[in-house]
């Protein structure tokens, strides 16, 4: 060996190490970023399956709808919604006897992450026979 000579060792430079880290941390940083947009994802799921429970409660909260419809609002758990019915229109012919039906609208608002989220449900529900009771004692005034 002579003394100019330099010997290369087994080893990495600093400039390679200090490329291998850059390289990390860029791949890292795409990861965290993959990350919090699937957690963000899941969250907003989690609130969508939130007020389709909350809509269903309200529709299984009556079997019937009155003569006179039915119009409800309120706000539970950061959730805001409303029921309004209206009648469905019978066939022509149809015995008159038959049940009127209603169909039944709710409808349920949150604030997302990208601005207001709504989802709505609708249904046909039965109109209510009113009771034999109250029609003889409506009947006799």
């Amino acid at each position: 060996m002579t003394p100019g000579s330099r010997v290369r060792r087994g080893g990495f430079s600093l400039l390679e190490l200090m490329v291998a880290m850059a390289v990390m941390a860029l791949a890292l940083s795409m990861l965290y970023r993959v990350d919090i947009g699937a957690v963000r994802g899941v969250a907003d799921v989690a609130q969508q399956q939130r007020a389709g429970v909350l809509a269903r409660s309200i529709l299984d909260a009556r079997d019937a709808v009155p003569a006179a419809g039915w119009r409800e609002a309120g706000h539970d758990g950061g959730f805001d919604w409303h029921v309004s019915t209206a009648p469905w229109p019978t066939p022509p012919g149809l015995d008159v006897g038959a049940t009127v039906l209603h169909e039944v609208v709710v409808g349920v608002q949150w604030a997302g992450r990208q601005g207001p989220r709504s989802i709505e449900l609708r249904t046909l529900l039965p109109q209510a026979r009113p009771e034999a009771g109250a029609a003889a004692a409506r009947a006799r005034r």
